[in-house]
């Protein structure tokens, strides 16, 4: 049987071969060897090629060594190996393959044949980075690259349910017989058209073709280069990494031609196995992947079952006695105007949530309340007021814990399908959808998806959970005015804490999956560079889960209160990092800074002759003064090495009283795109003002002033900028 799948896989890759050869020599035609030749937003060139051969494409000219390899490894039939029968010429055929596919797409790049309209095309570093904590938290356990189309739309949409529900992001690609699993979910509502958007939901169509697979492979070999430390041509280690530590897997839907067999082929070197809808013959012995290579699942009941068990993803699915699937996959669904039944809160009605915590014998654990209208009781399309109440009590909780809980309603109520939630506190919006609603969704059910919810994830916390549903605006006056008063409260908790008001910091090892010498630390003034954690979180996340990533780290003996040193925090970054960080500066760029994994929400980076700093974020696609766009600065940083003059961190540390305070702090900003010098303008304001350099955000460029260094220094000296009389940073 091992035969017959090689067989198959080397005539494709002779195909691929082939097609590129055809379109290559077509473009040094049109261009010549000096043609430039790449994918946008990647900092990695042709990134298969870079990751396996070490070779940077910049040109059609540089693309040759690349063909050739490609053809070197070309048979015209099966050979043995002892220890995986027959499959070794067919592994070899499939780098062939995914070396020719990569050159295939960024030909057409070239020519603008790519990306197809209504599908997303190459998958950019940016978002590789921005999922980087759902990678490593559990939200996103695996990857499916799905081939082909299932046989029917009802098919279809129940395959892509079973892969939402258990939070494992999708790839459609391919077709069969000129049908694509895009075009049935798009018929059944399940999908938006803009492929964008298809992240939230965990669904995103790369192409129409079979070649389109190598979208979701590169994607996945920069996950080595990116988070994994692993360095360009070491393609043994990149190979290991991505079996290792990407769970993805191929789901062939359809007749399985040689093209697809070829990119298996590719797709089993990187130990990611392929499960098909159709009796093709199995490769069962273990070597490549890290169980069964090729194996068949004719009943789609247990299909995605059967995926899951033979590329070993640790997924949980937790069934809720509710009407509607729930999954983290969900969360990003959107309720359209046109699809929704009824909403609350936005700019429609009062609606607010609130968490307290009470005594033990004030809640009821399991009870839910509900006054006023339903959801099927309101008129298609209406809008209504809602109040949220959650109450728990445990012997561990206290009233630290409030905020930490009450922000997780937001994600809870999402996961459920039909279900819109956004804003928190007194701002929410709610929608609620038809489907949803036709399902025999009711306002309880919310009630009891909240507390099964605090139970599963807090539950060494909380001992019991209690809420109360309300549609009812004339009982609102009381709790809303509590709410408010403890709303503000929080904030001037948090806020008054600062690096110095405590003896413990947190760690936040959430990423060493991805890049195992990297470790956060995290105080008081300073958040965890993704922007998702905060001290507070980290002290939460240790009391509910005391071996877990999150972990107290005793500051201990001042070495350096400028530079913001602590005997007791080196030791623990030492011993966390796998003995490779031997010194760590909270409060400094230029000295032994804090290493970064990946996800950091911006960039730091030194701008030498402007004798500051600019600042950018993974949102802003454009160039920055250095020369460098935020991509190709992120090369440099993540990975979780120390990197002097560039550091990744949260937006709102930017504001922080701690922010490279070494280094001078706030005055260094010399630049950074408008979009994220709008969102923190409030904060930049304060901040500057306690200071005493209230017009310091005025001064600060972006796009619309300096795209270039020349351009940046000649406005920083018009405005008579801080940072060209500051202390010299080099």
């Amino acid at each position: 049987m091992s035969r017959i799948v090689a067989a198959a896989a080397i005539r494709g890759s002779h195909e691929v071969v082939r097609l590129v050869e055809q379109e290559y020599e077509a473009a040094l035609s049109k261009y010549g060897p000096e043609g430039r030749i790449g994918f946008p937003g990647t900092a990695f060139y042709l990134p298969m090629a870079y990751a396996l051969l070490g070779v940077e494409v910049e040109t059609l000219g540089q693309m040759e060594p690349v063909l050739e390899e490609a053809r070197s490894l070309l048979s015209e039939e099966p050979t043995e190996r002892a220890w995986l029968p027959y499959l070794s010429s067919a592994l070899d055929a499939g780098i062939a393959t995914l070396l020719g596919q990569e050159m295939l797409m960024a030909l057409r790049y070239l020519d603008g044949r790519e990306p197809i309209p209504g599908w997303h095309g190459f998958i950019s570093d940016t978002i590789l980075r921005s999922l980087g904590i759902q990678l490593v938290d559990g939200r996103l356990p695996g990857f499916a690259a799905v081939i082909g189309a299932a046989p029917d739309n009802e098919t279809a949409v129940y395959v892509i349910r079973e892969l939402q529900k258990r939070n494992i992001l999708t790839f459609l690609i391919g077709n069969h017989k000129g049908r694509t699993m895009r075009d049935q979910l798009l018929e059944e509502g399940v999908i938006p058209e803009d492929p964008v958007a298809g992240w939230d939901i965990y669904i995103v169509p790369l192409g129409p073709e079979t070649h389109h697979v190598i979208y979701s492979l590169n994607w996945a070999i920069r996950g080595a280069l990116t988070f994994g430390g692993v360095r360009k041509g070491d393609w043994e280690k990149a190979l290991k990494y991505c079996k290792d530590r990407i769970f993805a897997f191929g789901l062939g839907l359809g007749d399985i031609d040689d093209l697809k067999y070829a990119s298996g082929a590719g797709a089993i070197n990187m130990g990611f196995p392929v499960i098909c809808d159709t009796p093709v013959p199995e490769i069962r012995p273990t070597g490549v992947c890290t169980y069964e290579e090729l194996v068949h699942e004719l009943d789609y009941q247990k299909l995605i079952p059967t995926c899951v068990e033979v590329r070993g993803v640790k997924v949980t699915v937790r069934e809720i006695d509710i009407p509607v699937p729930v999954a983290a996959a969900f969360e990003g669904e959107t309720v359209r105007k046109a699809d929704m039944h009824c909403e609350f809160g936005g700019k429609y009605s009062t609606c607010f949530e609130y968490l307290r915590m009470r005594d033990m014998d004030e809640v009821e654990d399991g009870k839910v309340e509900v006054n006023g209208e339903d959801f099927h009781e309101i008129e298609e399309g209406g809008a209504r007021p809602l109040s949220i109440l959650v109450e728990v009590a445990g012997r561990k909780m206290h009233q630290d814990f409030e905020p930490i809980l009450e922000r997780q309603i937001h994600t809870i109520l999402n996961h459920a399908l039909g279900v819109f939630h956004m804003g928190q506190r007194d701002m929410p919006w709610i929608r609620i959808s038809k489907d949803a609603v036709k399902a025999g969704l009711r306002l309880r059910h919310l009630g009891q998806l909240l507390i099964a919810e605090y139970h599963h994830r807090f539950g060494a916390i909380v001992d019991k959970v209690q809420v109360r549903l309300s549609t009812d605006e004339s009982e609102f006056p009381p709790l809303l005015t509590e709410a408010r008063k403890a709303y503000n409260a929080r904030d001037e908790r948090i806020a008054g804490m600062t690096d110095e008001s405590v003896d413990i910091f947190y760690s936040c090892t959430l990423c060493q999956s991805y890049a195992p010498n990297h470790v956060c630390i995290i105080s008081p003034e300073r958040l965890g560079l993704c922007g998702a954690y905060n001290w507070l979180d980290g002290r939460a996340s240790y009391e509910l889960n005391p071996a877990g990533p999150n972990q107290p780290v005793p500051k201990g003996r001042v070495i350096d209160p400028v530079k913001g040193q602590w005997e007791g925090v080196n030791e623990f970054v030492y011993q966390a990092s796998n003995k490779t960080i031997e010194r760590f500066n909270a409060y400094s760029l230029m000295e032994d800074p804090m290493t970064s994994c990946g996800c950091f929400e911006c960039i730091v980076a030194i701008v030498p002759e402007a004798n500051g700093v600019l600042v950018v974020n993974r949102e802003y696609l454009g160039m920055t003064p250095l020369g460098m766009a935020f991509t190709t600065l992120a090369g440099t940083v993540g990975g979780g090495a120390q990197t002097p003059g560039f550091l990744g961190v949260g937006r709102l540390y930017i504001t922080s009283r701690k922010f490279i305070s070494a280094e001078g702090g706030l005055p260094r900003i010399v630049w950074m795109p408008k979009e994220l010098k709008d969102a923190v303008m409030d904060r930049l304001r304060k901040r500057a003002e306690e200071i005493g350099m209230p017009d310091l955000p005025d001064k600060i460029a972006d796009e619309t002033i300096a795209e270039t260094s020349e351009d940046l220094l000649e406005h920083l000296t018009k405005v008579d900028h801080p940072a060209l009389s500051m202390e010299p940073l080099l």
